[in-house]
């Protein structure tokens, strides 16, 4: 039989570890970053983009350009197989992934250039050379 009482069983250690490993799955509090915080500076003959991409190595980034979209992606997947006799209550990896994709135009596709540096990806999109027609002089009839 069940009897209500005015005060809360207080919860055992153990309970509220499970309760902890709970609410942090279900919380994304552990992902550093939603998505990539990005910066386009527009300079005489090209633009730059910086993103902020920290806690990837370099070949954990790809970048395509197709059909005036530019696409940058980071994949990291850390994984630690350590052999212990040890029961885990719990045990974390971080799995990340990430993608924004930017509309690109009048850019020269050849020369695209990225560069990677602490936390820093530059991508370099050299403006593409518009032919500036000459004045045409039109007769009278």
């Amino acid at each position: 039989m069940f009897i209500p009482t005015l005060f809360e069983r207080k919860p055992s250690l153990f309970e509220n570890s499970l309760e902890k490993m709970y609410q942090d799955f279900w919380n994304n509090s552990y992902s550093t970053i939603e998505q990539f915080n990005t910066d386009i500076i527009e300079k005489d003959d090209h633009y730059l983009l910086q993103a902020e991409i920290p806690g990837f190595n370099k070949e954990e980034i790809q970048i395509s350009l197709q059909e005036d979209v530019l696409t940058i992606s980071a994949c990291h997947k850390e994984e630690k197989n350590t052999q212990s006799s040890n029961h885990y209550v719990r045990r974390e990896r971080r799995y990340a992934s990430y993608s924004r994709s930017f509309h690109v135009q009048g850019i020269n596709a050849k020369d695209i250039d990225a560069s990677y540096n602490n936390g820093i990806l530059e991508v370099t999109f050299p403006k593409q050379e518009t032919e500036k027609p000459e004045p045409k002089r039109i007769e009278i009839r």
